[in-house]
């Protein structure tokens, strides 16, 4: 039944997205090309309400089949989840100003502190360190608000953020899988499979953005899926962020760099490390298989690792420390040759 489901999904997912593709769709939202864009042609963005409506069938359809529509866990993420996806479809259609979003993504983590999946503690390997019962609201607070903005951010590129969301929702749902959390498993498959239907149409060139009612929410979901995975002992915490390193790495390391900068976070622009690939000349689908590479080796060790010793543990988040330390140093040697090779053009 959960392989029912999940097709399902990709099917539906696949039919809507394909639909909102064509003009004639009364969901057929245009994307602008904006300062912080990487196309150059006007594309629809509707293609995350194809992606939503796909899990709230499945997603629903599977609490059903496996007897939980009594827990209201899955309750409090679906209504968290249509808060943000509300706001965002508005935004998509007429612009927002950016306060009202921000409030509607504190009311969004608000409701998963309600619905118990604030933190209480913290889990390395090795150590279990107790939160403080304000301190693992805040914390809770602040962690969902920043990966749903984050997922946004990292949303500017053909095939990534669906993609990562395949890759990532993917190892959810095998650790789930392993750890006998079967509804967890069921619907992180579910997820994954709803966004591969989508990315038929998105892989590069794309025909169709999911837009921010997509990233956002999706954003929301991870957050979500993270805290619930940690809190029900399927895997603990920091293996959830090596599972979407890949976008946590470069969207945080660039928020940093830029504060450093004295620039204005909250303005649009193109400095994420895989927009500094493609512009130096990589191109969208480059950029992304080699990021699909990236997300294949972060969610393969992250499900390898959860059951191998602490020091395992510890040596494998070394390692990608050791990773993303030199793929940051490789990206910014390449984008100063390509600003050193224009230069010399220029003179030419």
């Amino acid at each position: 039944m959960s392989i029912l489901l999940a097709a399902a999904a990709f099917v539906i997912s696949l039919m809507l997205t394909r639909r909102f593709c064509d003009p004639m769709s009364r969901f057929h939202i245009l994307d602008q090309p904006n300062a912080r864009s990487l196309h150059t042609q006007p594309t629809p963005r509707s293609g995350g309400l194809a992606i939503l409506a796909a899990i709230y069938v499945c997603g629903i359809a599977a609490v059903y089949w496996l007897g939980r529509p009594s827990d209201s866990s899955y309750g409090w993420i679906g209504g968290s989840s249509l808060l943000v996806a509300g706001v965002s479809y508005i935004d998509d259609r007429f612009t927002l100003p950016s306060g009202i979003r921000f409030v509607v993504h504190i009311l969004a983590a608000t409701l998963l502190v309600f619905g118990g999946f604030a933190m209480s503690h913290l889990e390395l390997p090795g150590l279990d360190l107790s939160l403080p019962y304000w301190i693992g609201i805040v914390f809770t607070l602040l962690f969902v608000v920043w990966m749903l903005n984050l997922y946004n951010f990292m949303d500017g590129m053909d095939g990534f953020a669906g993609g990562m969301a395949l890759f990532g929702f993917g190892a959810f749902a095998a650790m789930g899988w392993m750890a006998g959390h079967e509804i967890f498993f069921v619907i992180s498959l579910i997820v994954a499979s709803a966004s591969a239907g989508f990315l038929i149409f998105n892989f590069p060139p794309a025909r169709i953005f999911m837009g921010d009612v997509g990233s956002s929410t999706l954003g929301l979901l991870v957050a979500a899926f993270s805290l619930w995975g940690a809190r029900d002992g399927v895997f603990p915490f920091w293996v959830a962020v090596l599972v979407f390193s890949p976008f946590v790495v470069d969207a945080s390391a660039t928020l940093v760099r830029r504060l450093f900068r004295g620039e204005k976070i909250w303005h649009a622009h193109k400095t994420h490390y895989y927009q500094k690939l493609v512009q130096a000349g990589w191109g969208h689908r480059k950029t992304v298989l080699w990021e699909y590479v990236l997300m294949t080796a972060c969610a393969g060790s992250a499900i390898w690792v959860v059951r191998q010793t602490e020091t395992v543990q510890w040596w494998t988040i070394g390692f990608w420390t050791v990773v993303y330390a030199l793929l940051i140093a490789m990206v910014r040697r390449l984008e100063a040759g390509n600003l050193r090779t224009r230069k010399e053009d220029r003179r030419a």
